[in-house]
């Protein structure tokens, strides 16, 4: 791996090394995504966390670095503000699987452009570029990767992604390769496989023009109805979690206006 990545610092991530023999079935039976393409060969996985009910806890990275073999284990690339509870989940789960979470002695990078040696391209939209798992801590962090997220539609842990409340196809999971419907049971598996098949979403995350600013998290209303939420803004644009039956042509939060634009 990589000691000299020249990407910049990640440091609001925590990162696990997961290994032992049982270590990519365990996490196979618990996440929203497929990770057997990790069994032999490099590579980055998105997926979440869920509640028995199908509700959001926690999304993270699944890693095989390019310099490691399946012996080696995995990573997990996590919100450091979503591990303690993450983590003590993962081990209520582990029961007699062989396998053990131990915190890893690397530093996230992340960049956009041409990759170095050693990254993997973020795996839920081009425009968010590589991220890097080293021994060096990156450079201060420069890049506008909320603008970014706006512009994409891409939620964040936190913010959009709320655990204990959001639902990930809401959220755009499966647009952003988060989910993946064919690779059997994990848990909350039932509702989510529900909501894609058996219902049209009526609520859910979208691009928004905004003239002003409101704290995130602030009410979207219109004719007097709640019908959403406020979250990130950039550039004149925000994401936004609305009722989709009551989007209208102006709508408001707090002090600042929004048109729809998708």
């Amino acid at each position: 791996m990589e000691r000299n990545t020249p990407g910049e610092a990640a440091p609001d991530r925590t990162l696990w090394a997961v290994t032992g023999p049982d270590a990519l079935t365990f996490l196979q039976g618990l996440v929203s995504n497929d990770l057997r393409p990790l069994e032999a060969a490099p590579g980055i996985v998105w997926a979440a966390l869920l509640t028995p009910q199908g509700k959001y806890l926690a999304d993270f990275f699944v890693v095989r670095p390019a310099a490691t073999t399946a012996d080696d284990g995995l990573l997990i690339d996590i919100a450091t503000a979503l591990a303690p509870a993450t983590l003590r989940r993962l081990t209520m789960y582990r029961l007699r699987a062989n396998v053990q979470i131990a915190p890893a002695a690397l530093h996230v990078q992340r960049g956009l452009g041409e990759a170095p040696p050693g990254a993997l391209p973020d795996p839920r939209h081009a425009a968010l570029g590589w991220r890097a798992w080293t021994t060096a801590p990156g450079t201060a962090p420069a890049i506008d990767w909320g603008r970014i997220r706006v512009e994409h539609l891409i939620p964040e842990s936190g913010v959009e992604l709320i655990p204990d409340d959001s639902y990930i196809l809401e959220a755009g999971f499966e647009r952003l390769h988060g989910v993946d419907f064919r690779k059997g049971c994990y848990v909350g598996q039932e509702v989510t496989a529900r909501m894609k098949h058996k219902t049209e979403l009526r609520k859910g995350l979208a691009r928004v023009a905004i003239n002003g600013s409101a704290p995130i998290g602030t009410e979207i209303t219109t004719a007097g109805k709640t019908i959403g939420q406020l979250f990130t803004q950039s550039g004149g644009q925000a994401i936004a979690y609305l009722r989709f039956d009551r989007i209208a042509p102006v709508m408001q939060a707090g002090e600042a206006i929004l048109r729809p634009l998708d």
